[in-house]
């Protein structure tokens, strides 16, 4: 069994929504990350999502967008974040990480380690997940089965767009749990409307049997609190990243955790 659906669980039967930050891999430096993920899970984190830095990354807003180019910029590839996740490991055997990212990192690192290198050396450092947001579903059975036995689970984004075959794709191939992006466009973009994912929900949970998590456009407690009602989960990015930015240096982890301190005490109310 994944530490993913072990974690989705016990939550359950706790009768609690999972909170799951997203934070760019050596945002806002390459020495920041693994203690960040240590800081997150202190203030209430239940799973971490981990971006890849890309190039070109089309579903990401400017905020994710601009964290992504300052930790190119710093040279972080692949091999860094596997590291990254290797050392919040040194520390914390529980937490699932998720790495989100795009396809292209991903195959340039099999490339040049051989075939199946990405999942032998990501199960070997720790990685719990993969969301490869330009992925198809329909193309991935076979990533999936090799995921799945290492123990790491293959999630997927659905959108208000995804149709009722869609929906039945990602069903079929998808583990760990389903990523609902709450609105159209990029992330970080718009306002919530929450009565808009409520009425969607039922139509996801038709088909997908496994934890549904909500992310796209949750900035305070609030919000999070009402999408907790109707989701598993609560995923929230780029208001993190906005904080990672905005907070003087060296107090970048206490700003994050006081946000999400806020926001597992909204959750669990």
């Amino acid at each position: 069994m994944s530490r993913i659906k072990t974690t989705l669980d016990a939550l359950k039967a706790q009768k609690r929504k999972a909170l799951i930050p997203y934070v760019m891999a050596g945002f806002p430096n390459a020495g920041i990350t693994p203690a960040l993920m240590h800081g997150m899970v202190e203030s209430g984190a239940d799973i971490i999502e981990l971006g890849v830095p890309f190039s070109d990354p089309m579903a990401d807003g400017p905020v994710i967008q601009k964290a992504g180019e300052a930790a190119l910029r710093l040279g972080i590839g692949m091999s860094h974040v596997l590291d990254m996740v290797k050392t919040f490991r040194q520390k914390d055997s529980t937490t699932p990480v998720v790495l989100m990212g795009y396809a292209n990192p991903v195959e340039c690192y099999d490339l040049q380690h051989g075939a199946h290198a990405f999942v032998k050396h990501a199960a070997s450092a720790g990685v719990d997940g993969v969301l490869i947001v330009d992925y198809p579903p329909e193309e991935c059975e076979d990533f999936a089965t090799t995921l799945r036995a290492d123990n790491m689970d293959l999630i997927f984004l659905l959108a208000p767009t995804s149709t009722d075959a869609r929906i039945e794709q990602v069903a079929r191939v998808a583990s760990g749990y389903v990523y609902y992006v709450s609105l159209k466009g990029i992330t970080g973009a718009g306002h919530l409307d929450t009565d808009a994912v409520e009425a969607m929900l039922p139509r996801i949970r038709k088909h997908v049997h496994i934890p549904v998590g909500v992310g796209f456009g949750i900035r305070d407690a609030a919000t999070a609190q009402t999408v907790g009602r109707v989701a598993d989960a609560v995923v929230i990015g780029s208001r993190i990243i906005q904080l990672l930015e905005a907070a003087p240096q060296g107090n970048e982890i206490a700003s994050v955790r006081e946000f999400l301190h806020g926001i597992r005490v909204a959750l669990d109310a």
